[in-house]
């Protein structure tokens, strides 16, 4: 399967679950879809864990327009650059993307079981979101004030997902998680990392600030979950194992990335 499919595959992994919901059935992945650790009946329901998308003309909508004008002005700079990097889910380099955190290269060829870990984890953390999403059915910050995005050429999908809450969001943040029971002395800049991974969807132009902290409470939820499942716990052992041996620097460049990621 393609990047493209894949990417598409995903964004319509909402839509899909509730097709089959509606005919009375279970939620079900798109044809081609790996599962992730959790059935999909069993994730949490983000319709029941969070408060309404923010209602127009409220103190906390003004505040999305706020920090989306302030996140325009990044246009072009290197954190667009690396908000930009984090859209990536599903390129061989996307579990990379918190190798400085970690202090190690993450990577299909120097931690495969991680790597493998963390891919699947994506259908827990993001499918997760999609009840809010279809529930509130929120419009994204480009549709509202026309500017950029910095992956244009997901701009349809983008379009057919609803905004709130953010599923890289939830991605990033439970990925930051994951790996700070991983590597513990390091649990600090792990969670910041995973944080801003989300915060890169505002800088992209395609999240409003509250459908990022949103993401990050689904996250908790699906990482509590993910304790009780055994295969998880199974796969976590065997990444510990692999995480005990030589370790490589991360190849991306740290400081280049801290910088970047200092305004927000």
């Amino acid at each position: 399967m393609t990047l493209r499919a894949v990417s598409i595959g995903l964004l319509a992994l909402c839509s899909t679950a509730v097709i089959a919901e509606q005919a009375g059935g279970p939620p079900r992945l798109p044809p081609g879809m790996a599962p992730g650790y959790l059935a999909l009946d069993a994730v949490p329901d983000s319709a029941a864990l969070l408060p309404p998308a923010p209602a127009k003309g409220s103190g906390t909508e003004a505040r999305d327009k706020a920090a989306a004008k302030a996140a325009l002005s990044a246009h072009s700079t290197p954190r667009w650059t690396f908000a930009a990097s984090d859209a990536d889910l599903f390129s061989p380099k996307a579990t990379g993307a918190l190798s400085c955190a970690a202090g190690f290269e993450i990577s299909p060829q120097t931690t495969p079981k991680l790597d493998k870990l963390l891919r699947r984890t994506i259908i827990d953390f993001g499918f997760a979101t999609y009840r809010a999403k279809q529930k509130f059915n929120r419009d994204r910050p480009f549709e509202t004030n026309k500017r950029p995005i910095c992956t244009p050429d997901q701009d349809a999908m983008l379009r057919k997902d609803g905004s709130y809450p953010s599923g890289h969001s939830a991605i990033g943040f439970g990925w930051g998680l994951v790996l700070a029971g991983l590597v513990p002395d390091r649990a600090t800049v792990l969670v910041a990392r995973g944080r801003a991974f989300g915060e890169s969807r505002r800088f992209c132009n395609v999240h409003w600030q509250s459908d990022v902290e949103e993401g990050r409470v689904v996250a908790a939820a699906v990482y509590a979950r993910l304790q009780a499942d055994a295969a998880y716990q199974a796969d976590l052992a065997a990444v510990r194992e692999e995480l005990a041996g030589q370790r490589q620097a991360p190849a991306r460049d740290c400081a280049a990335e801290a910088s970047a990621l200092a305004g927000g």
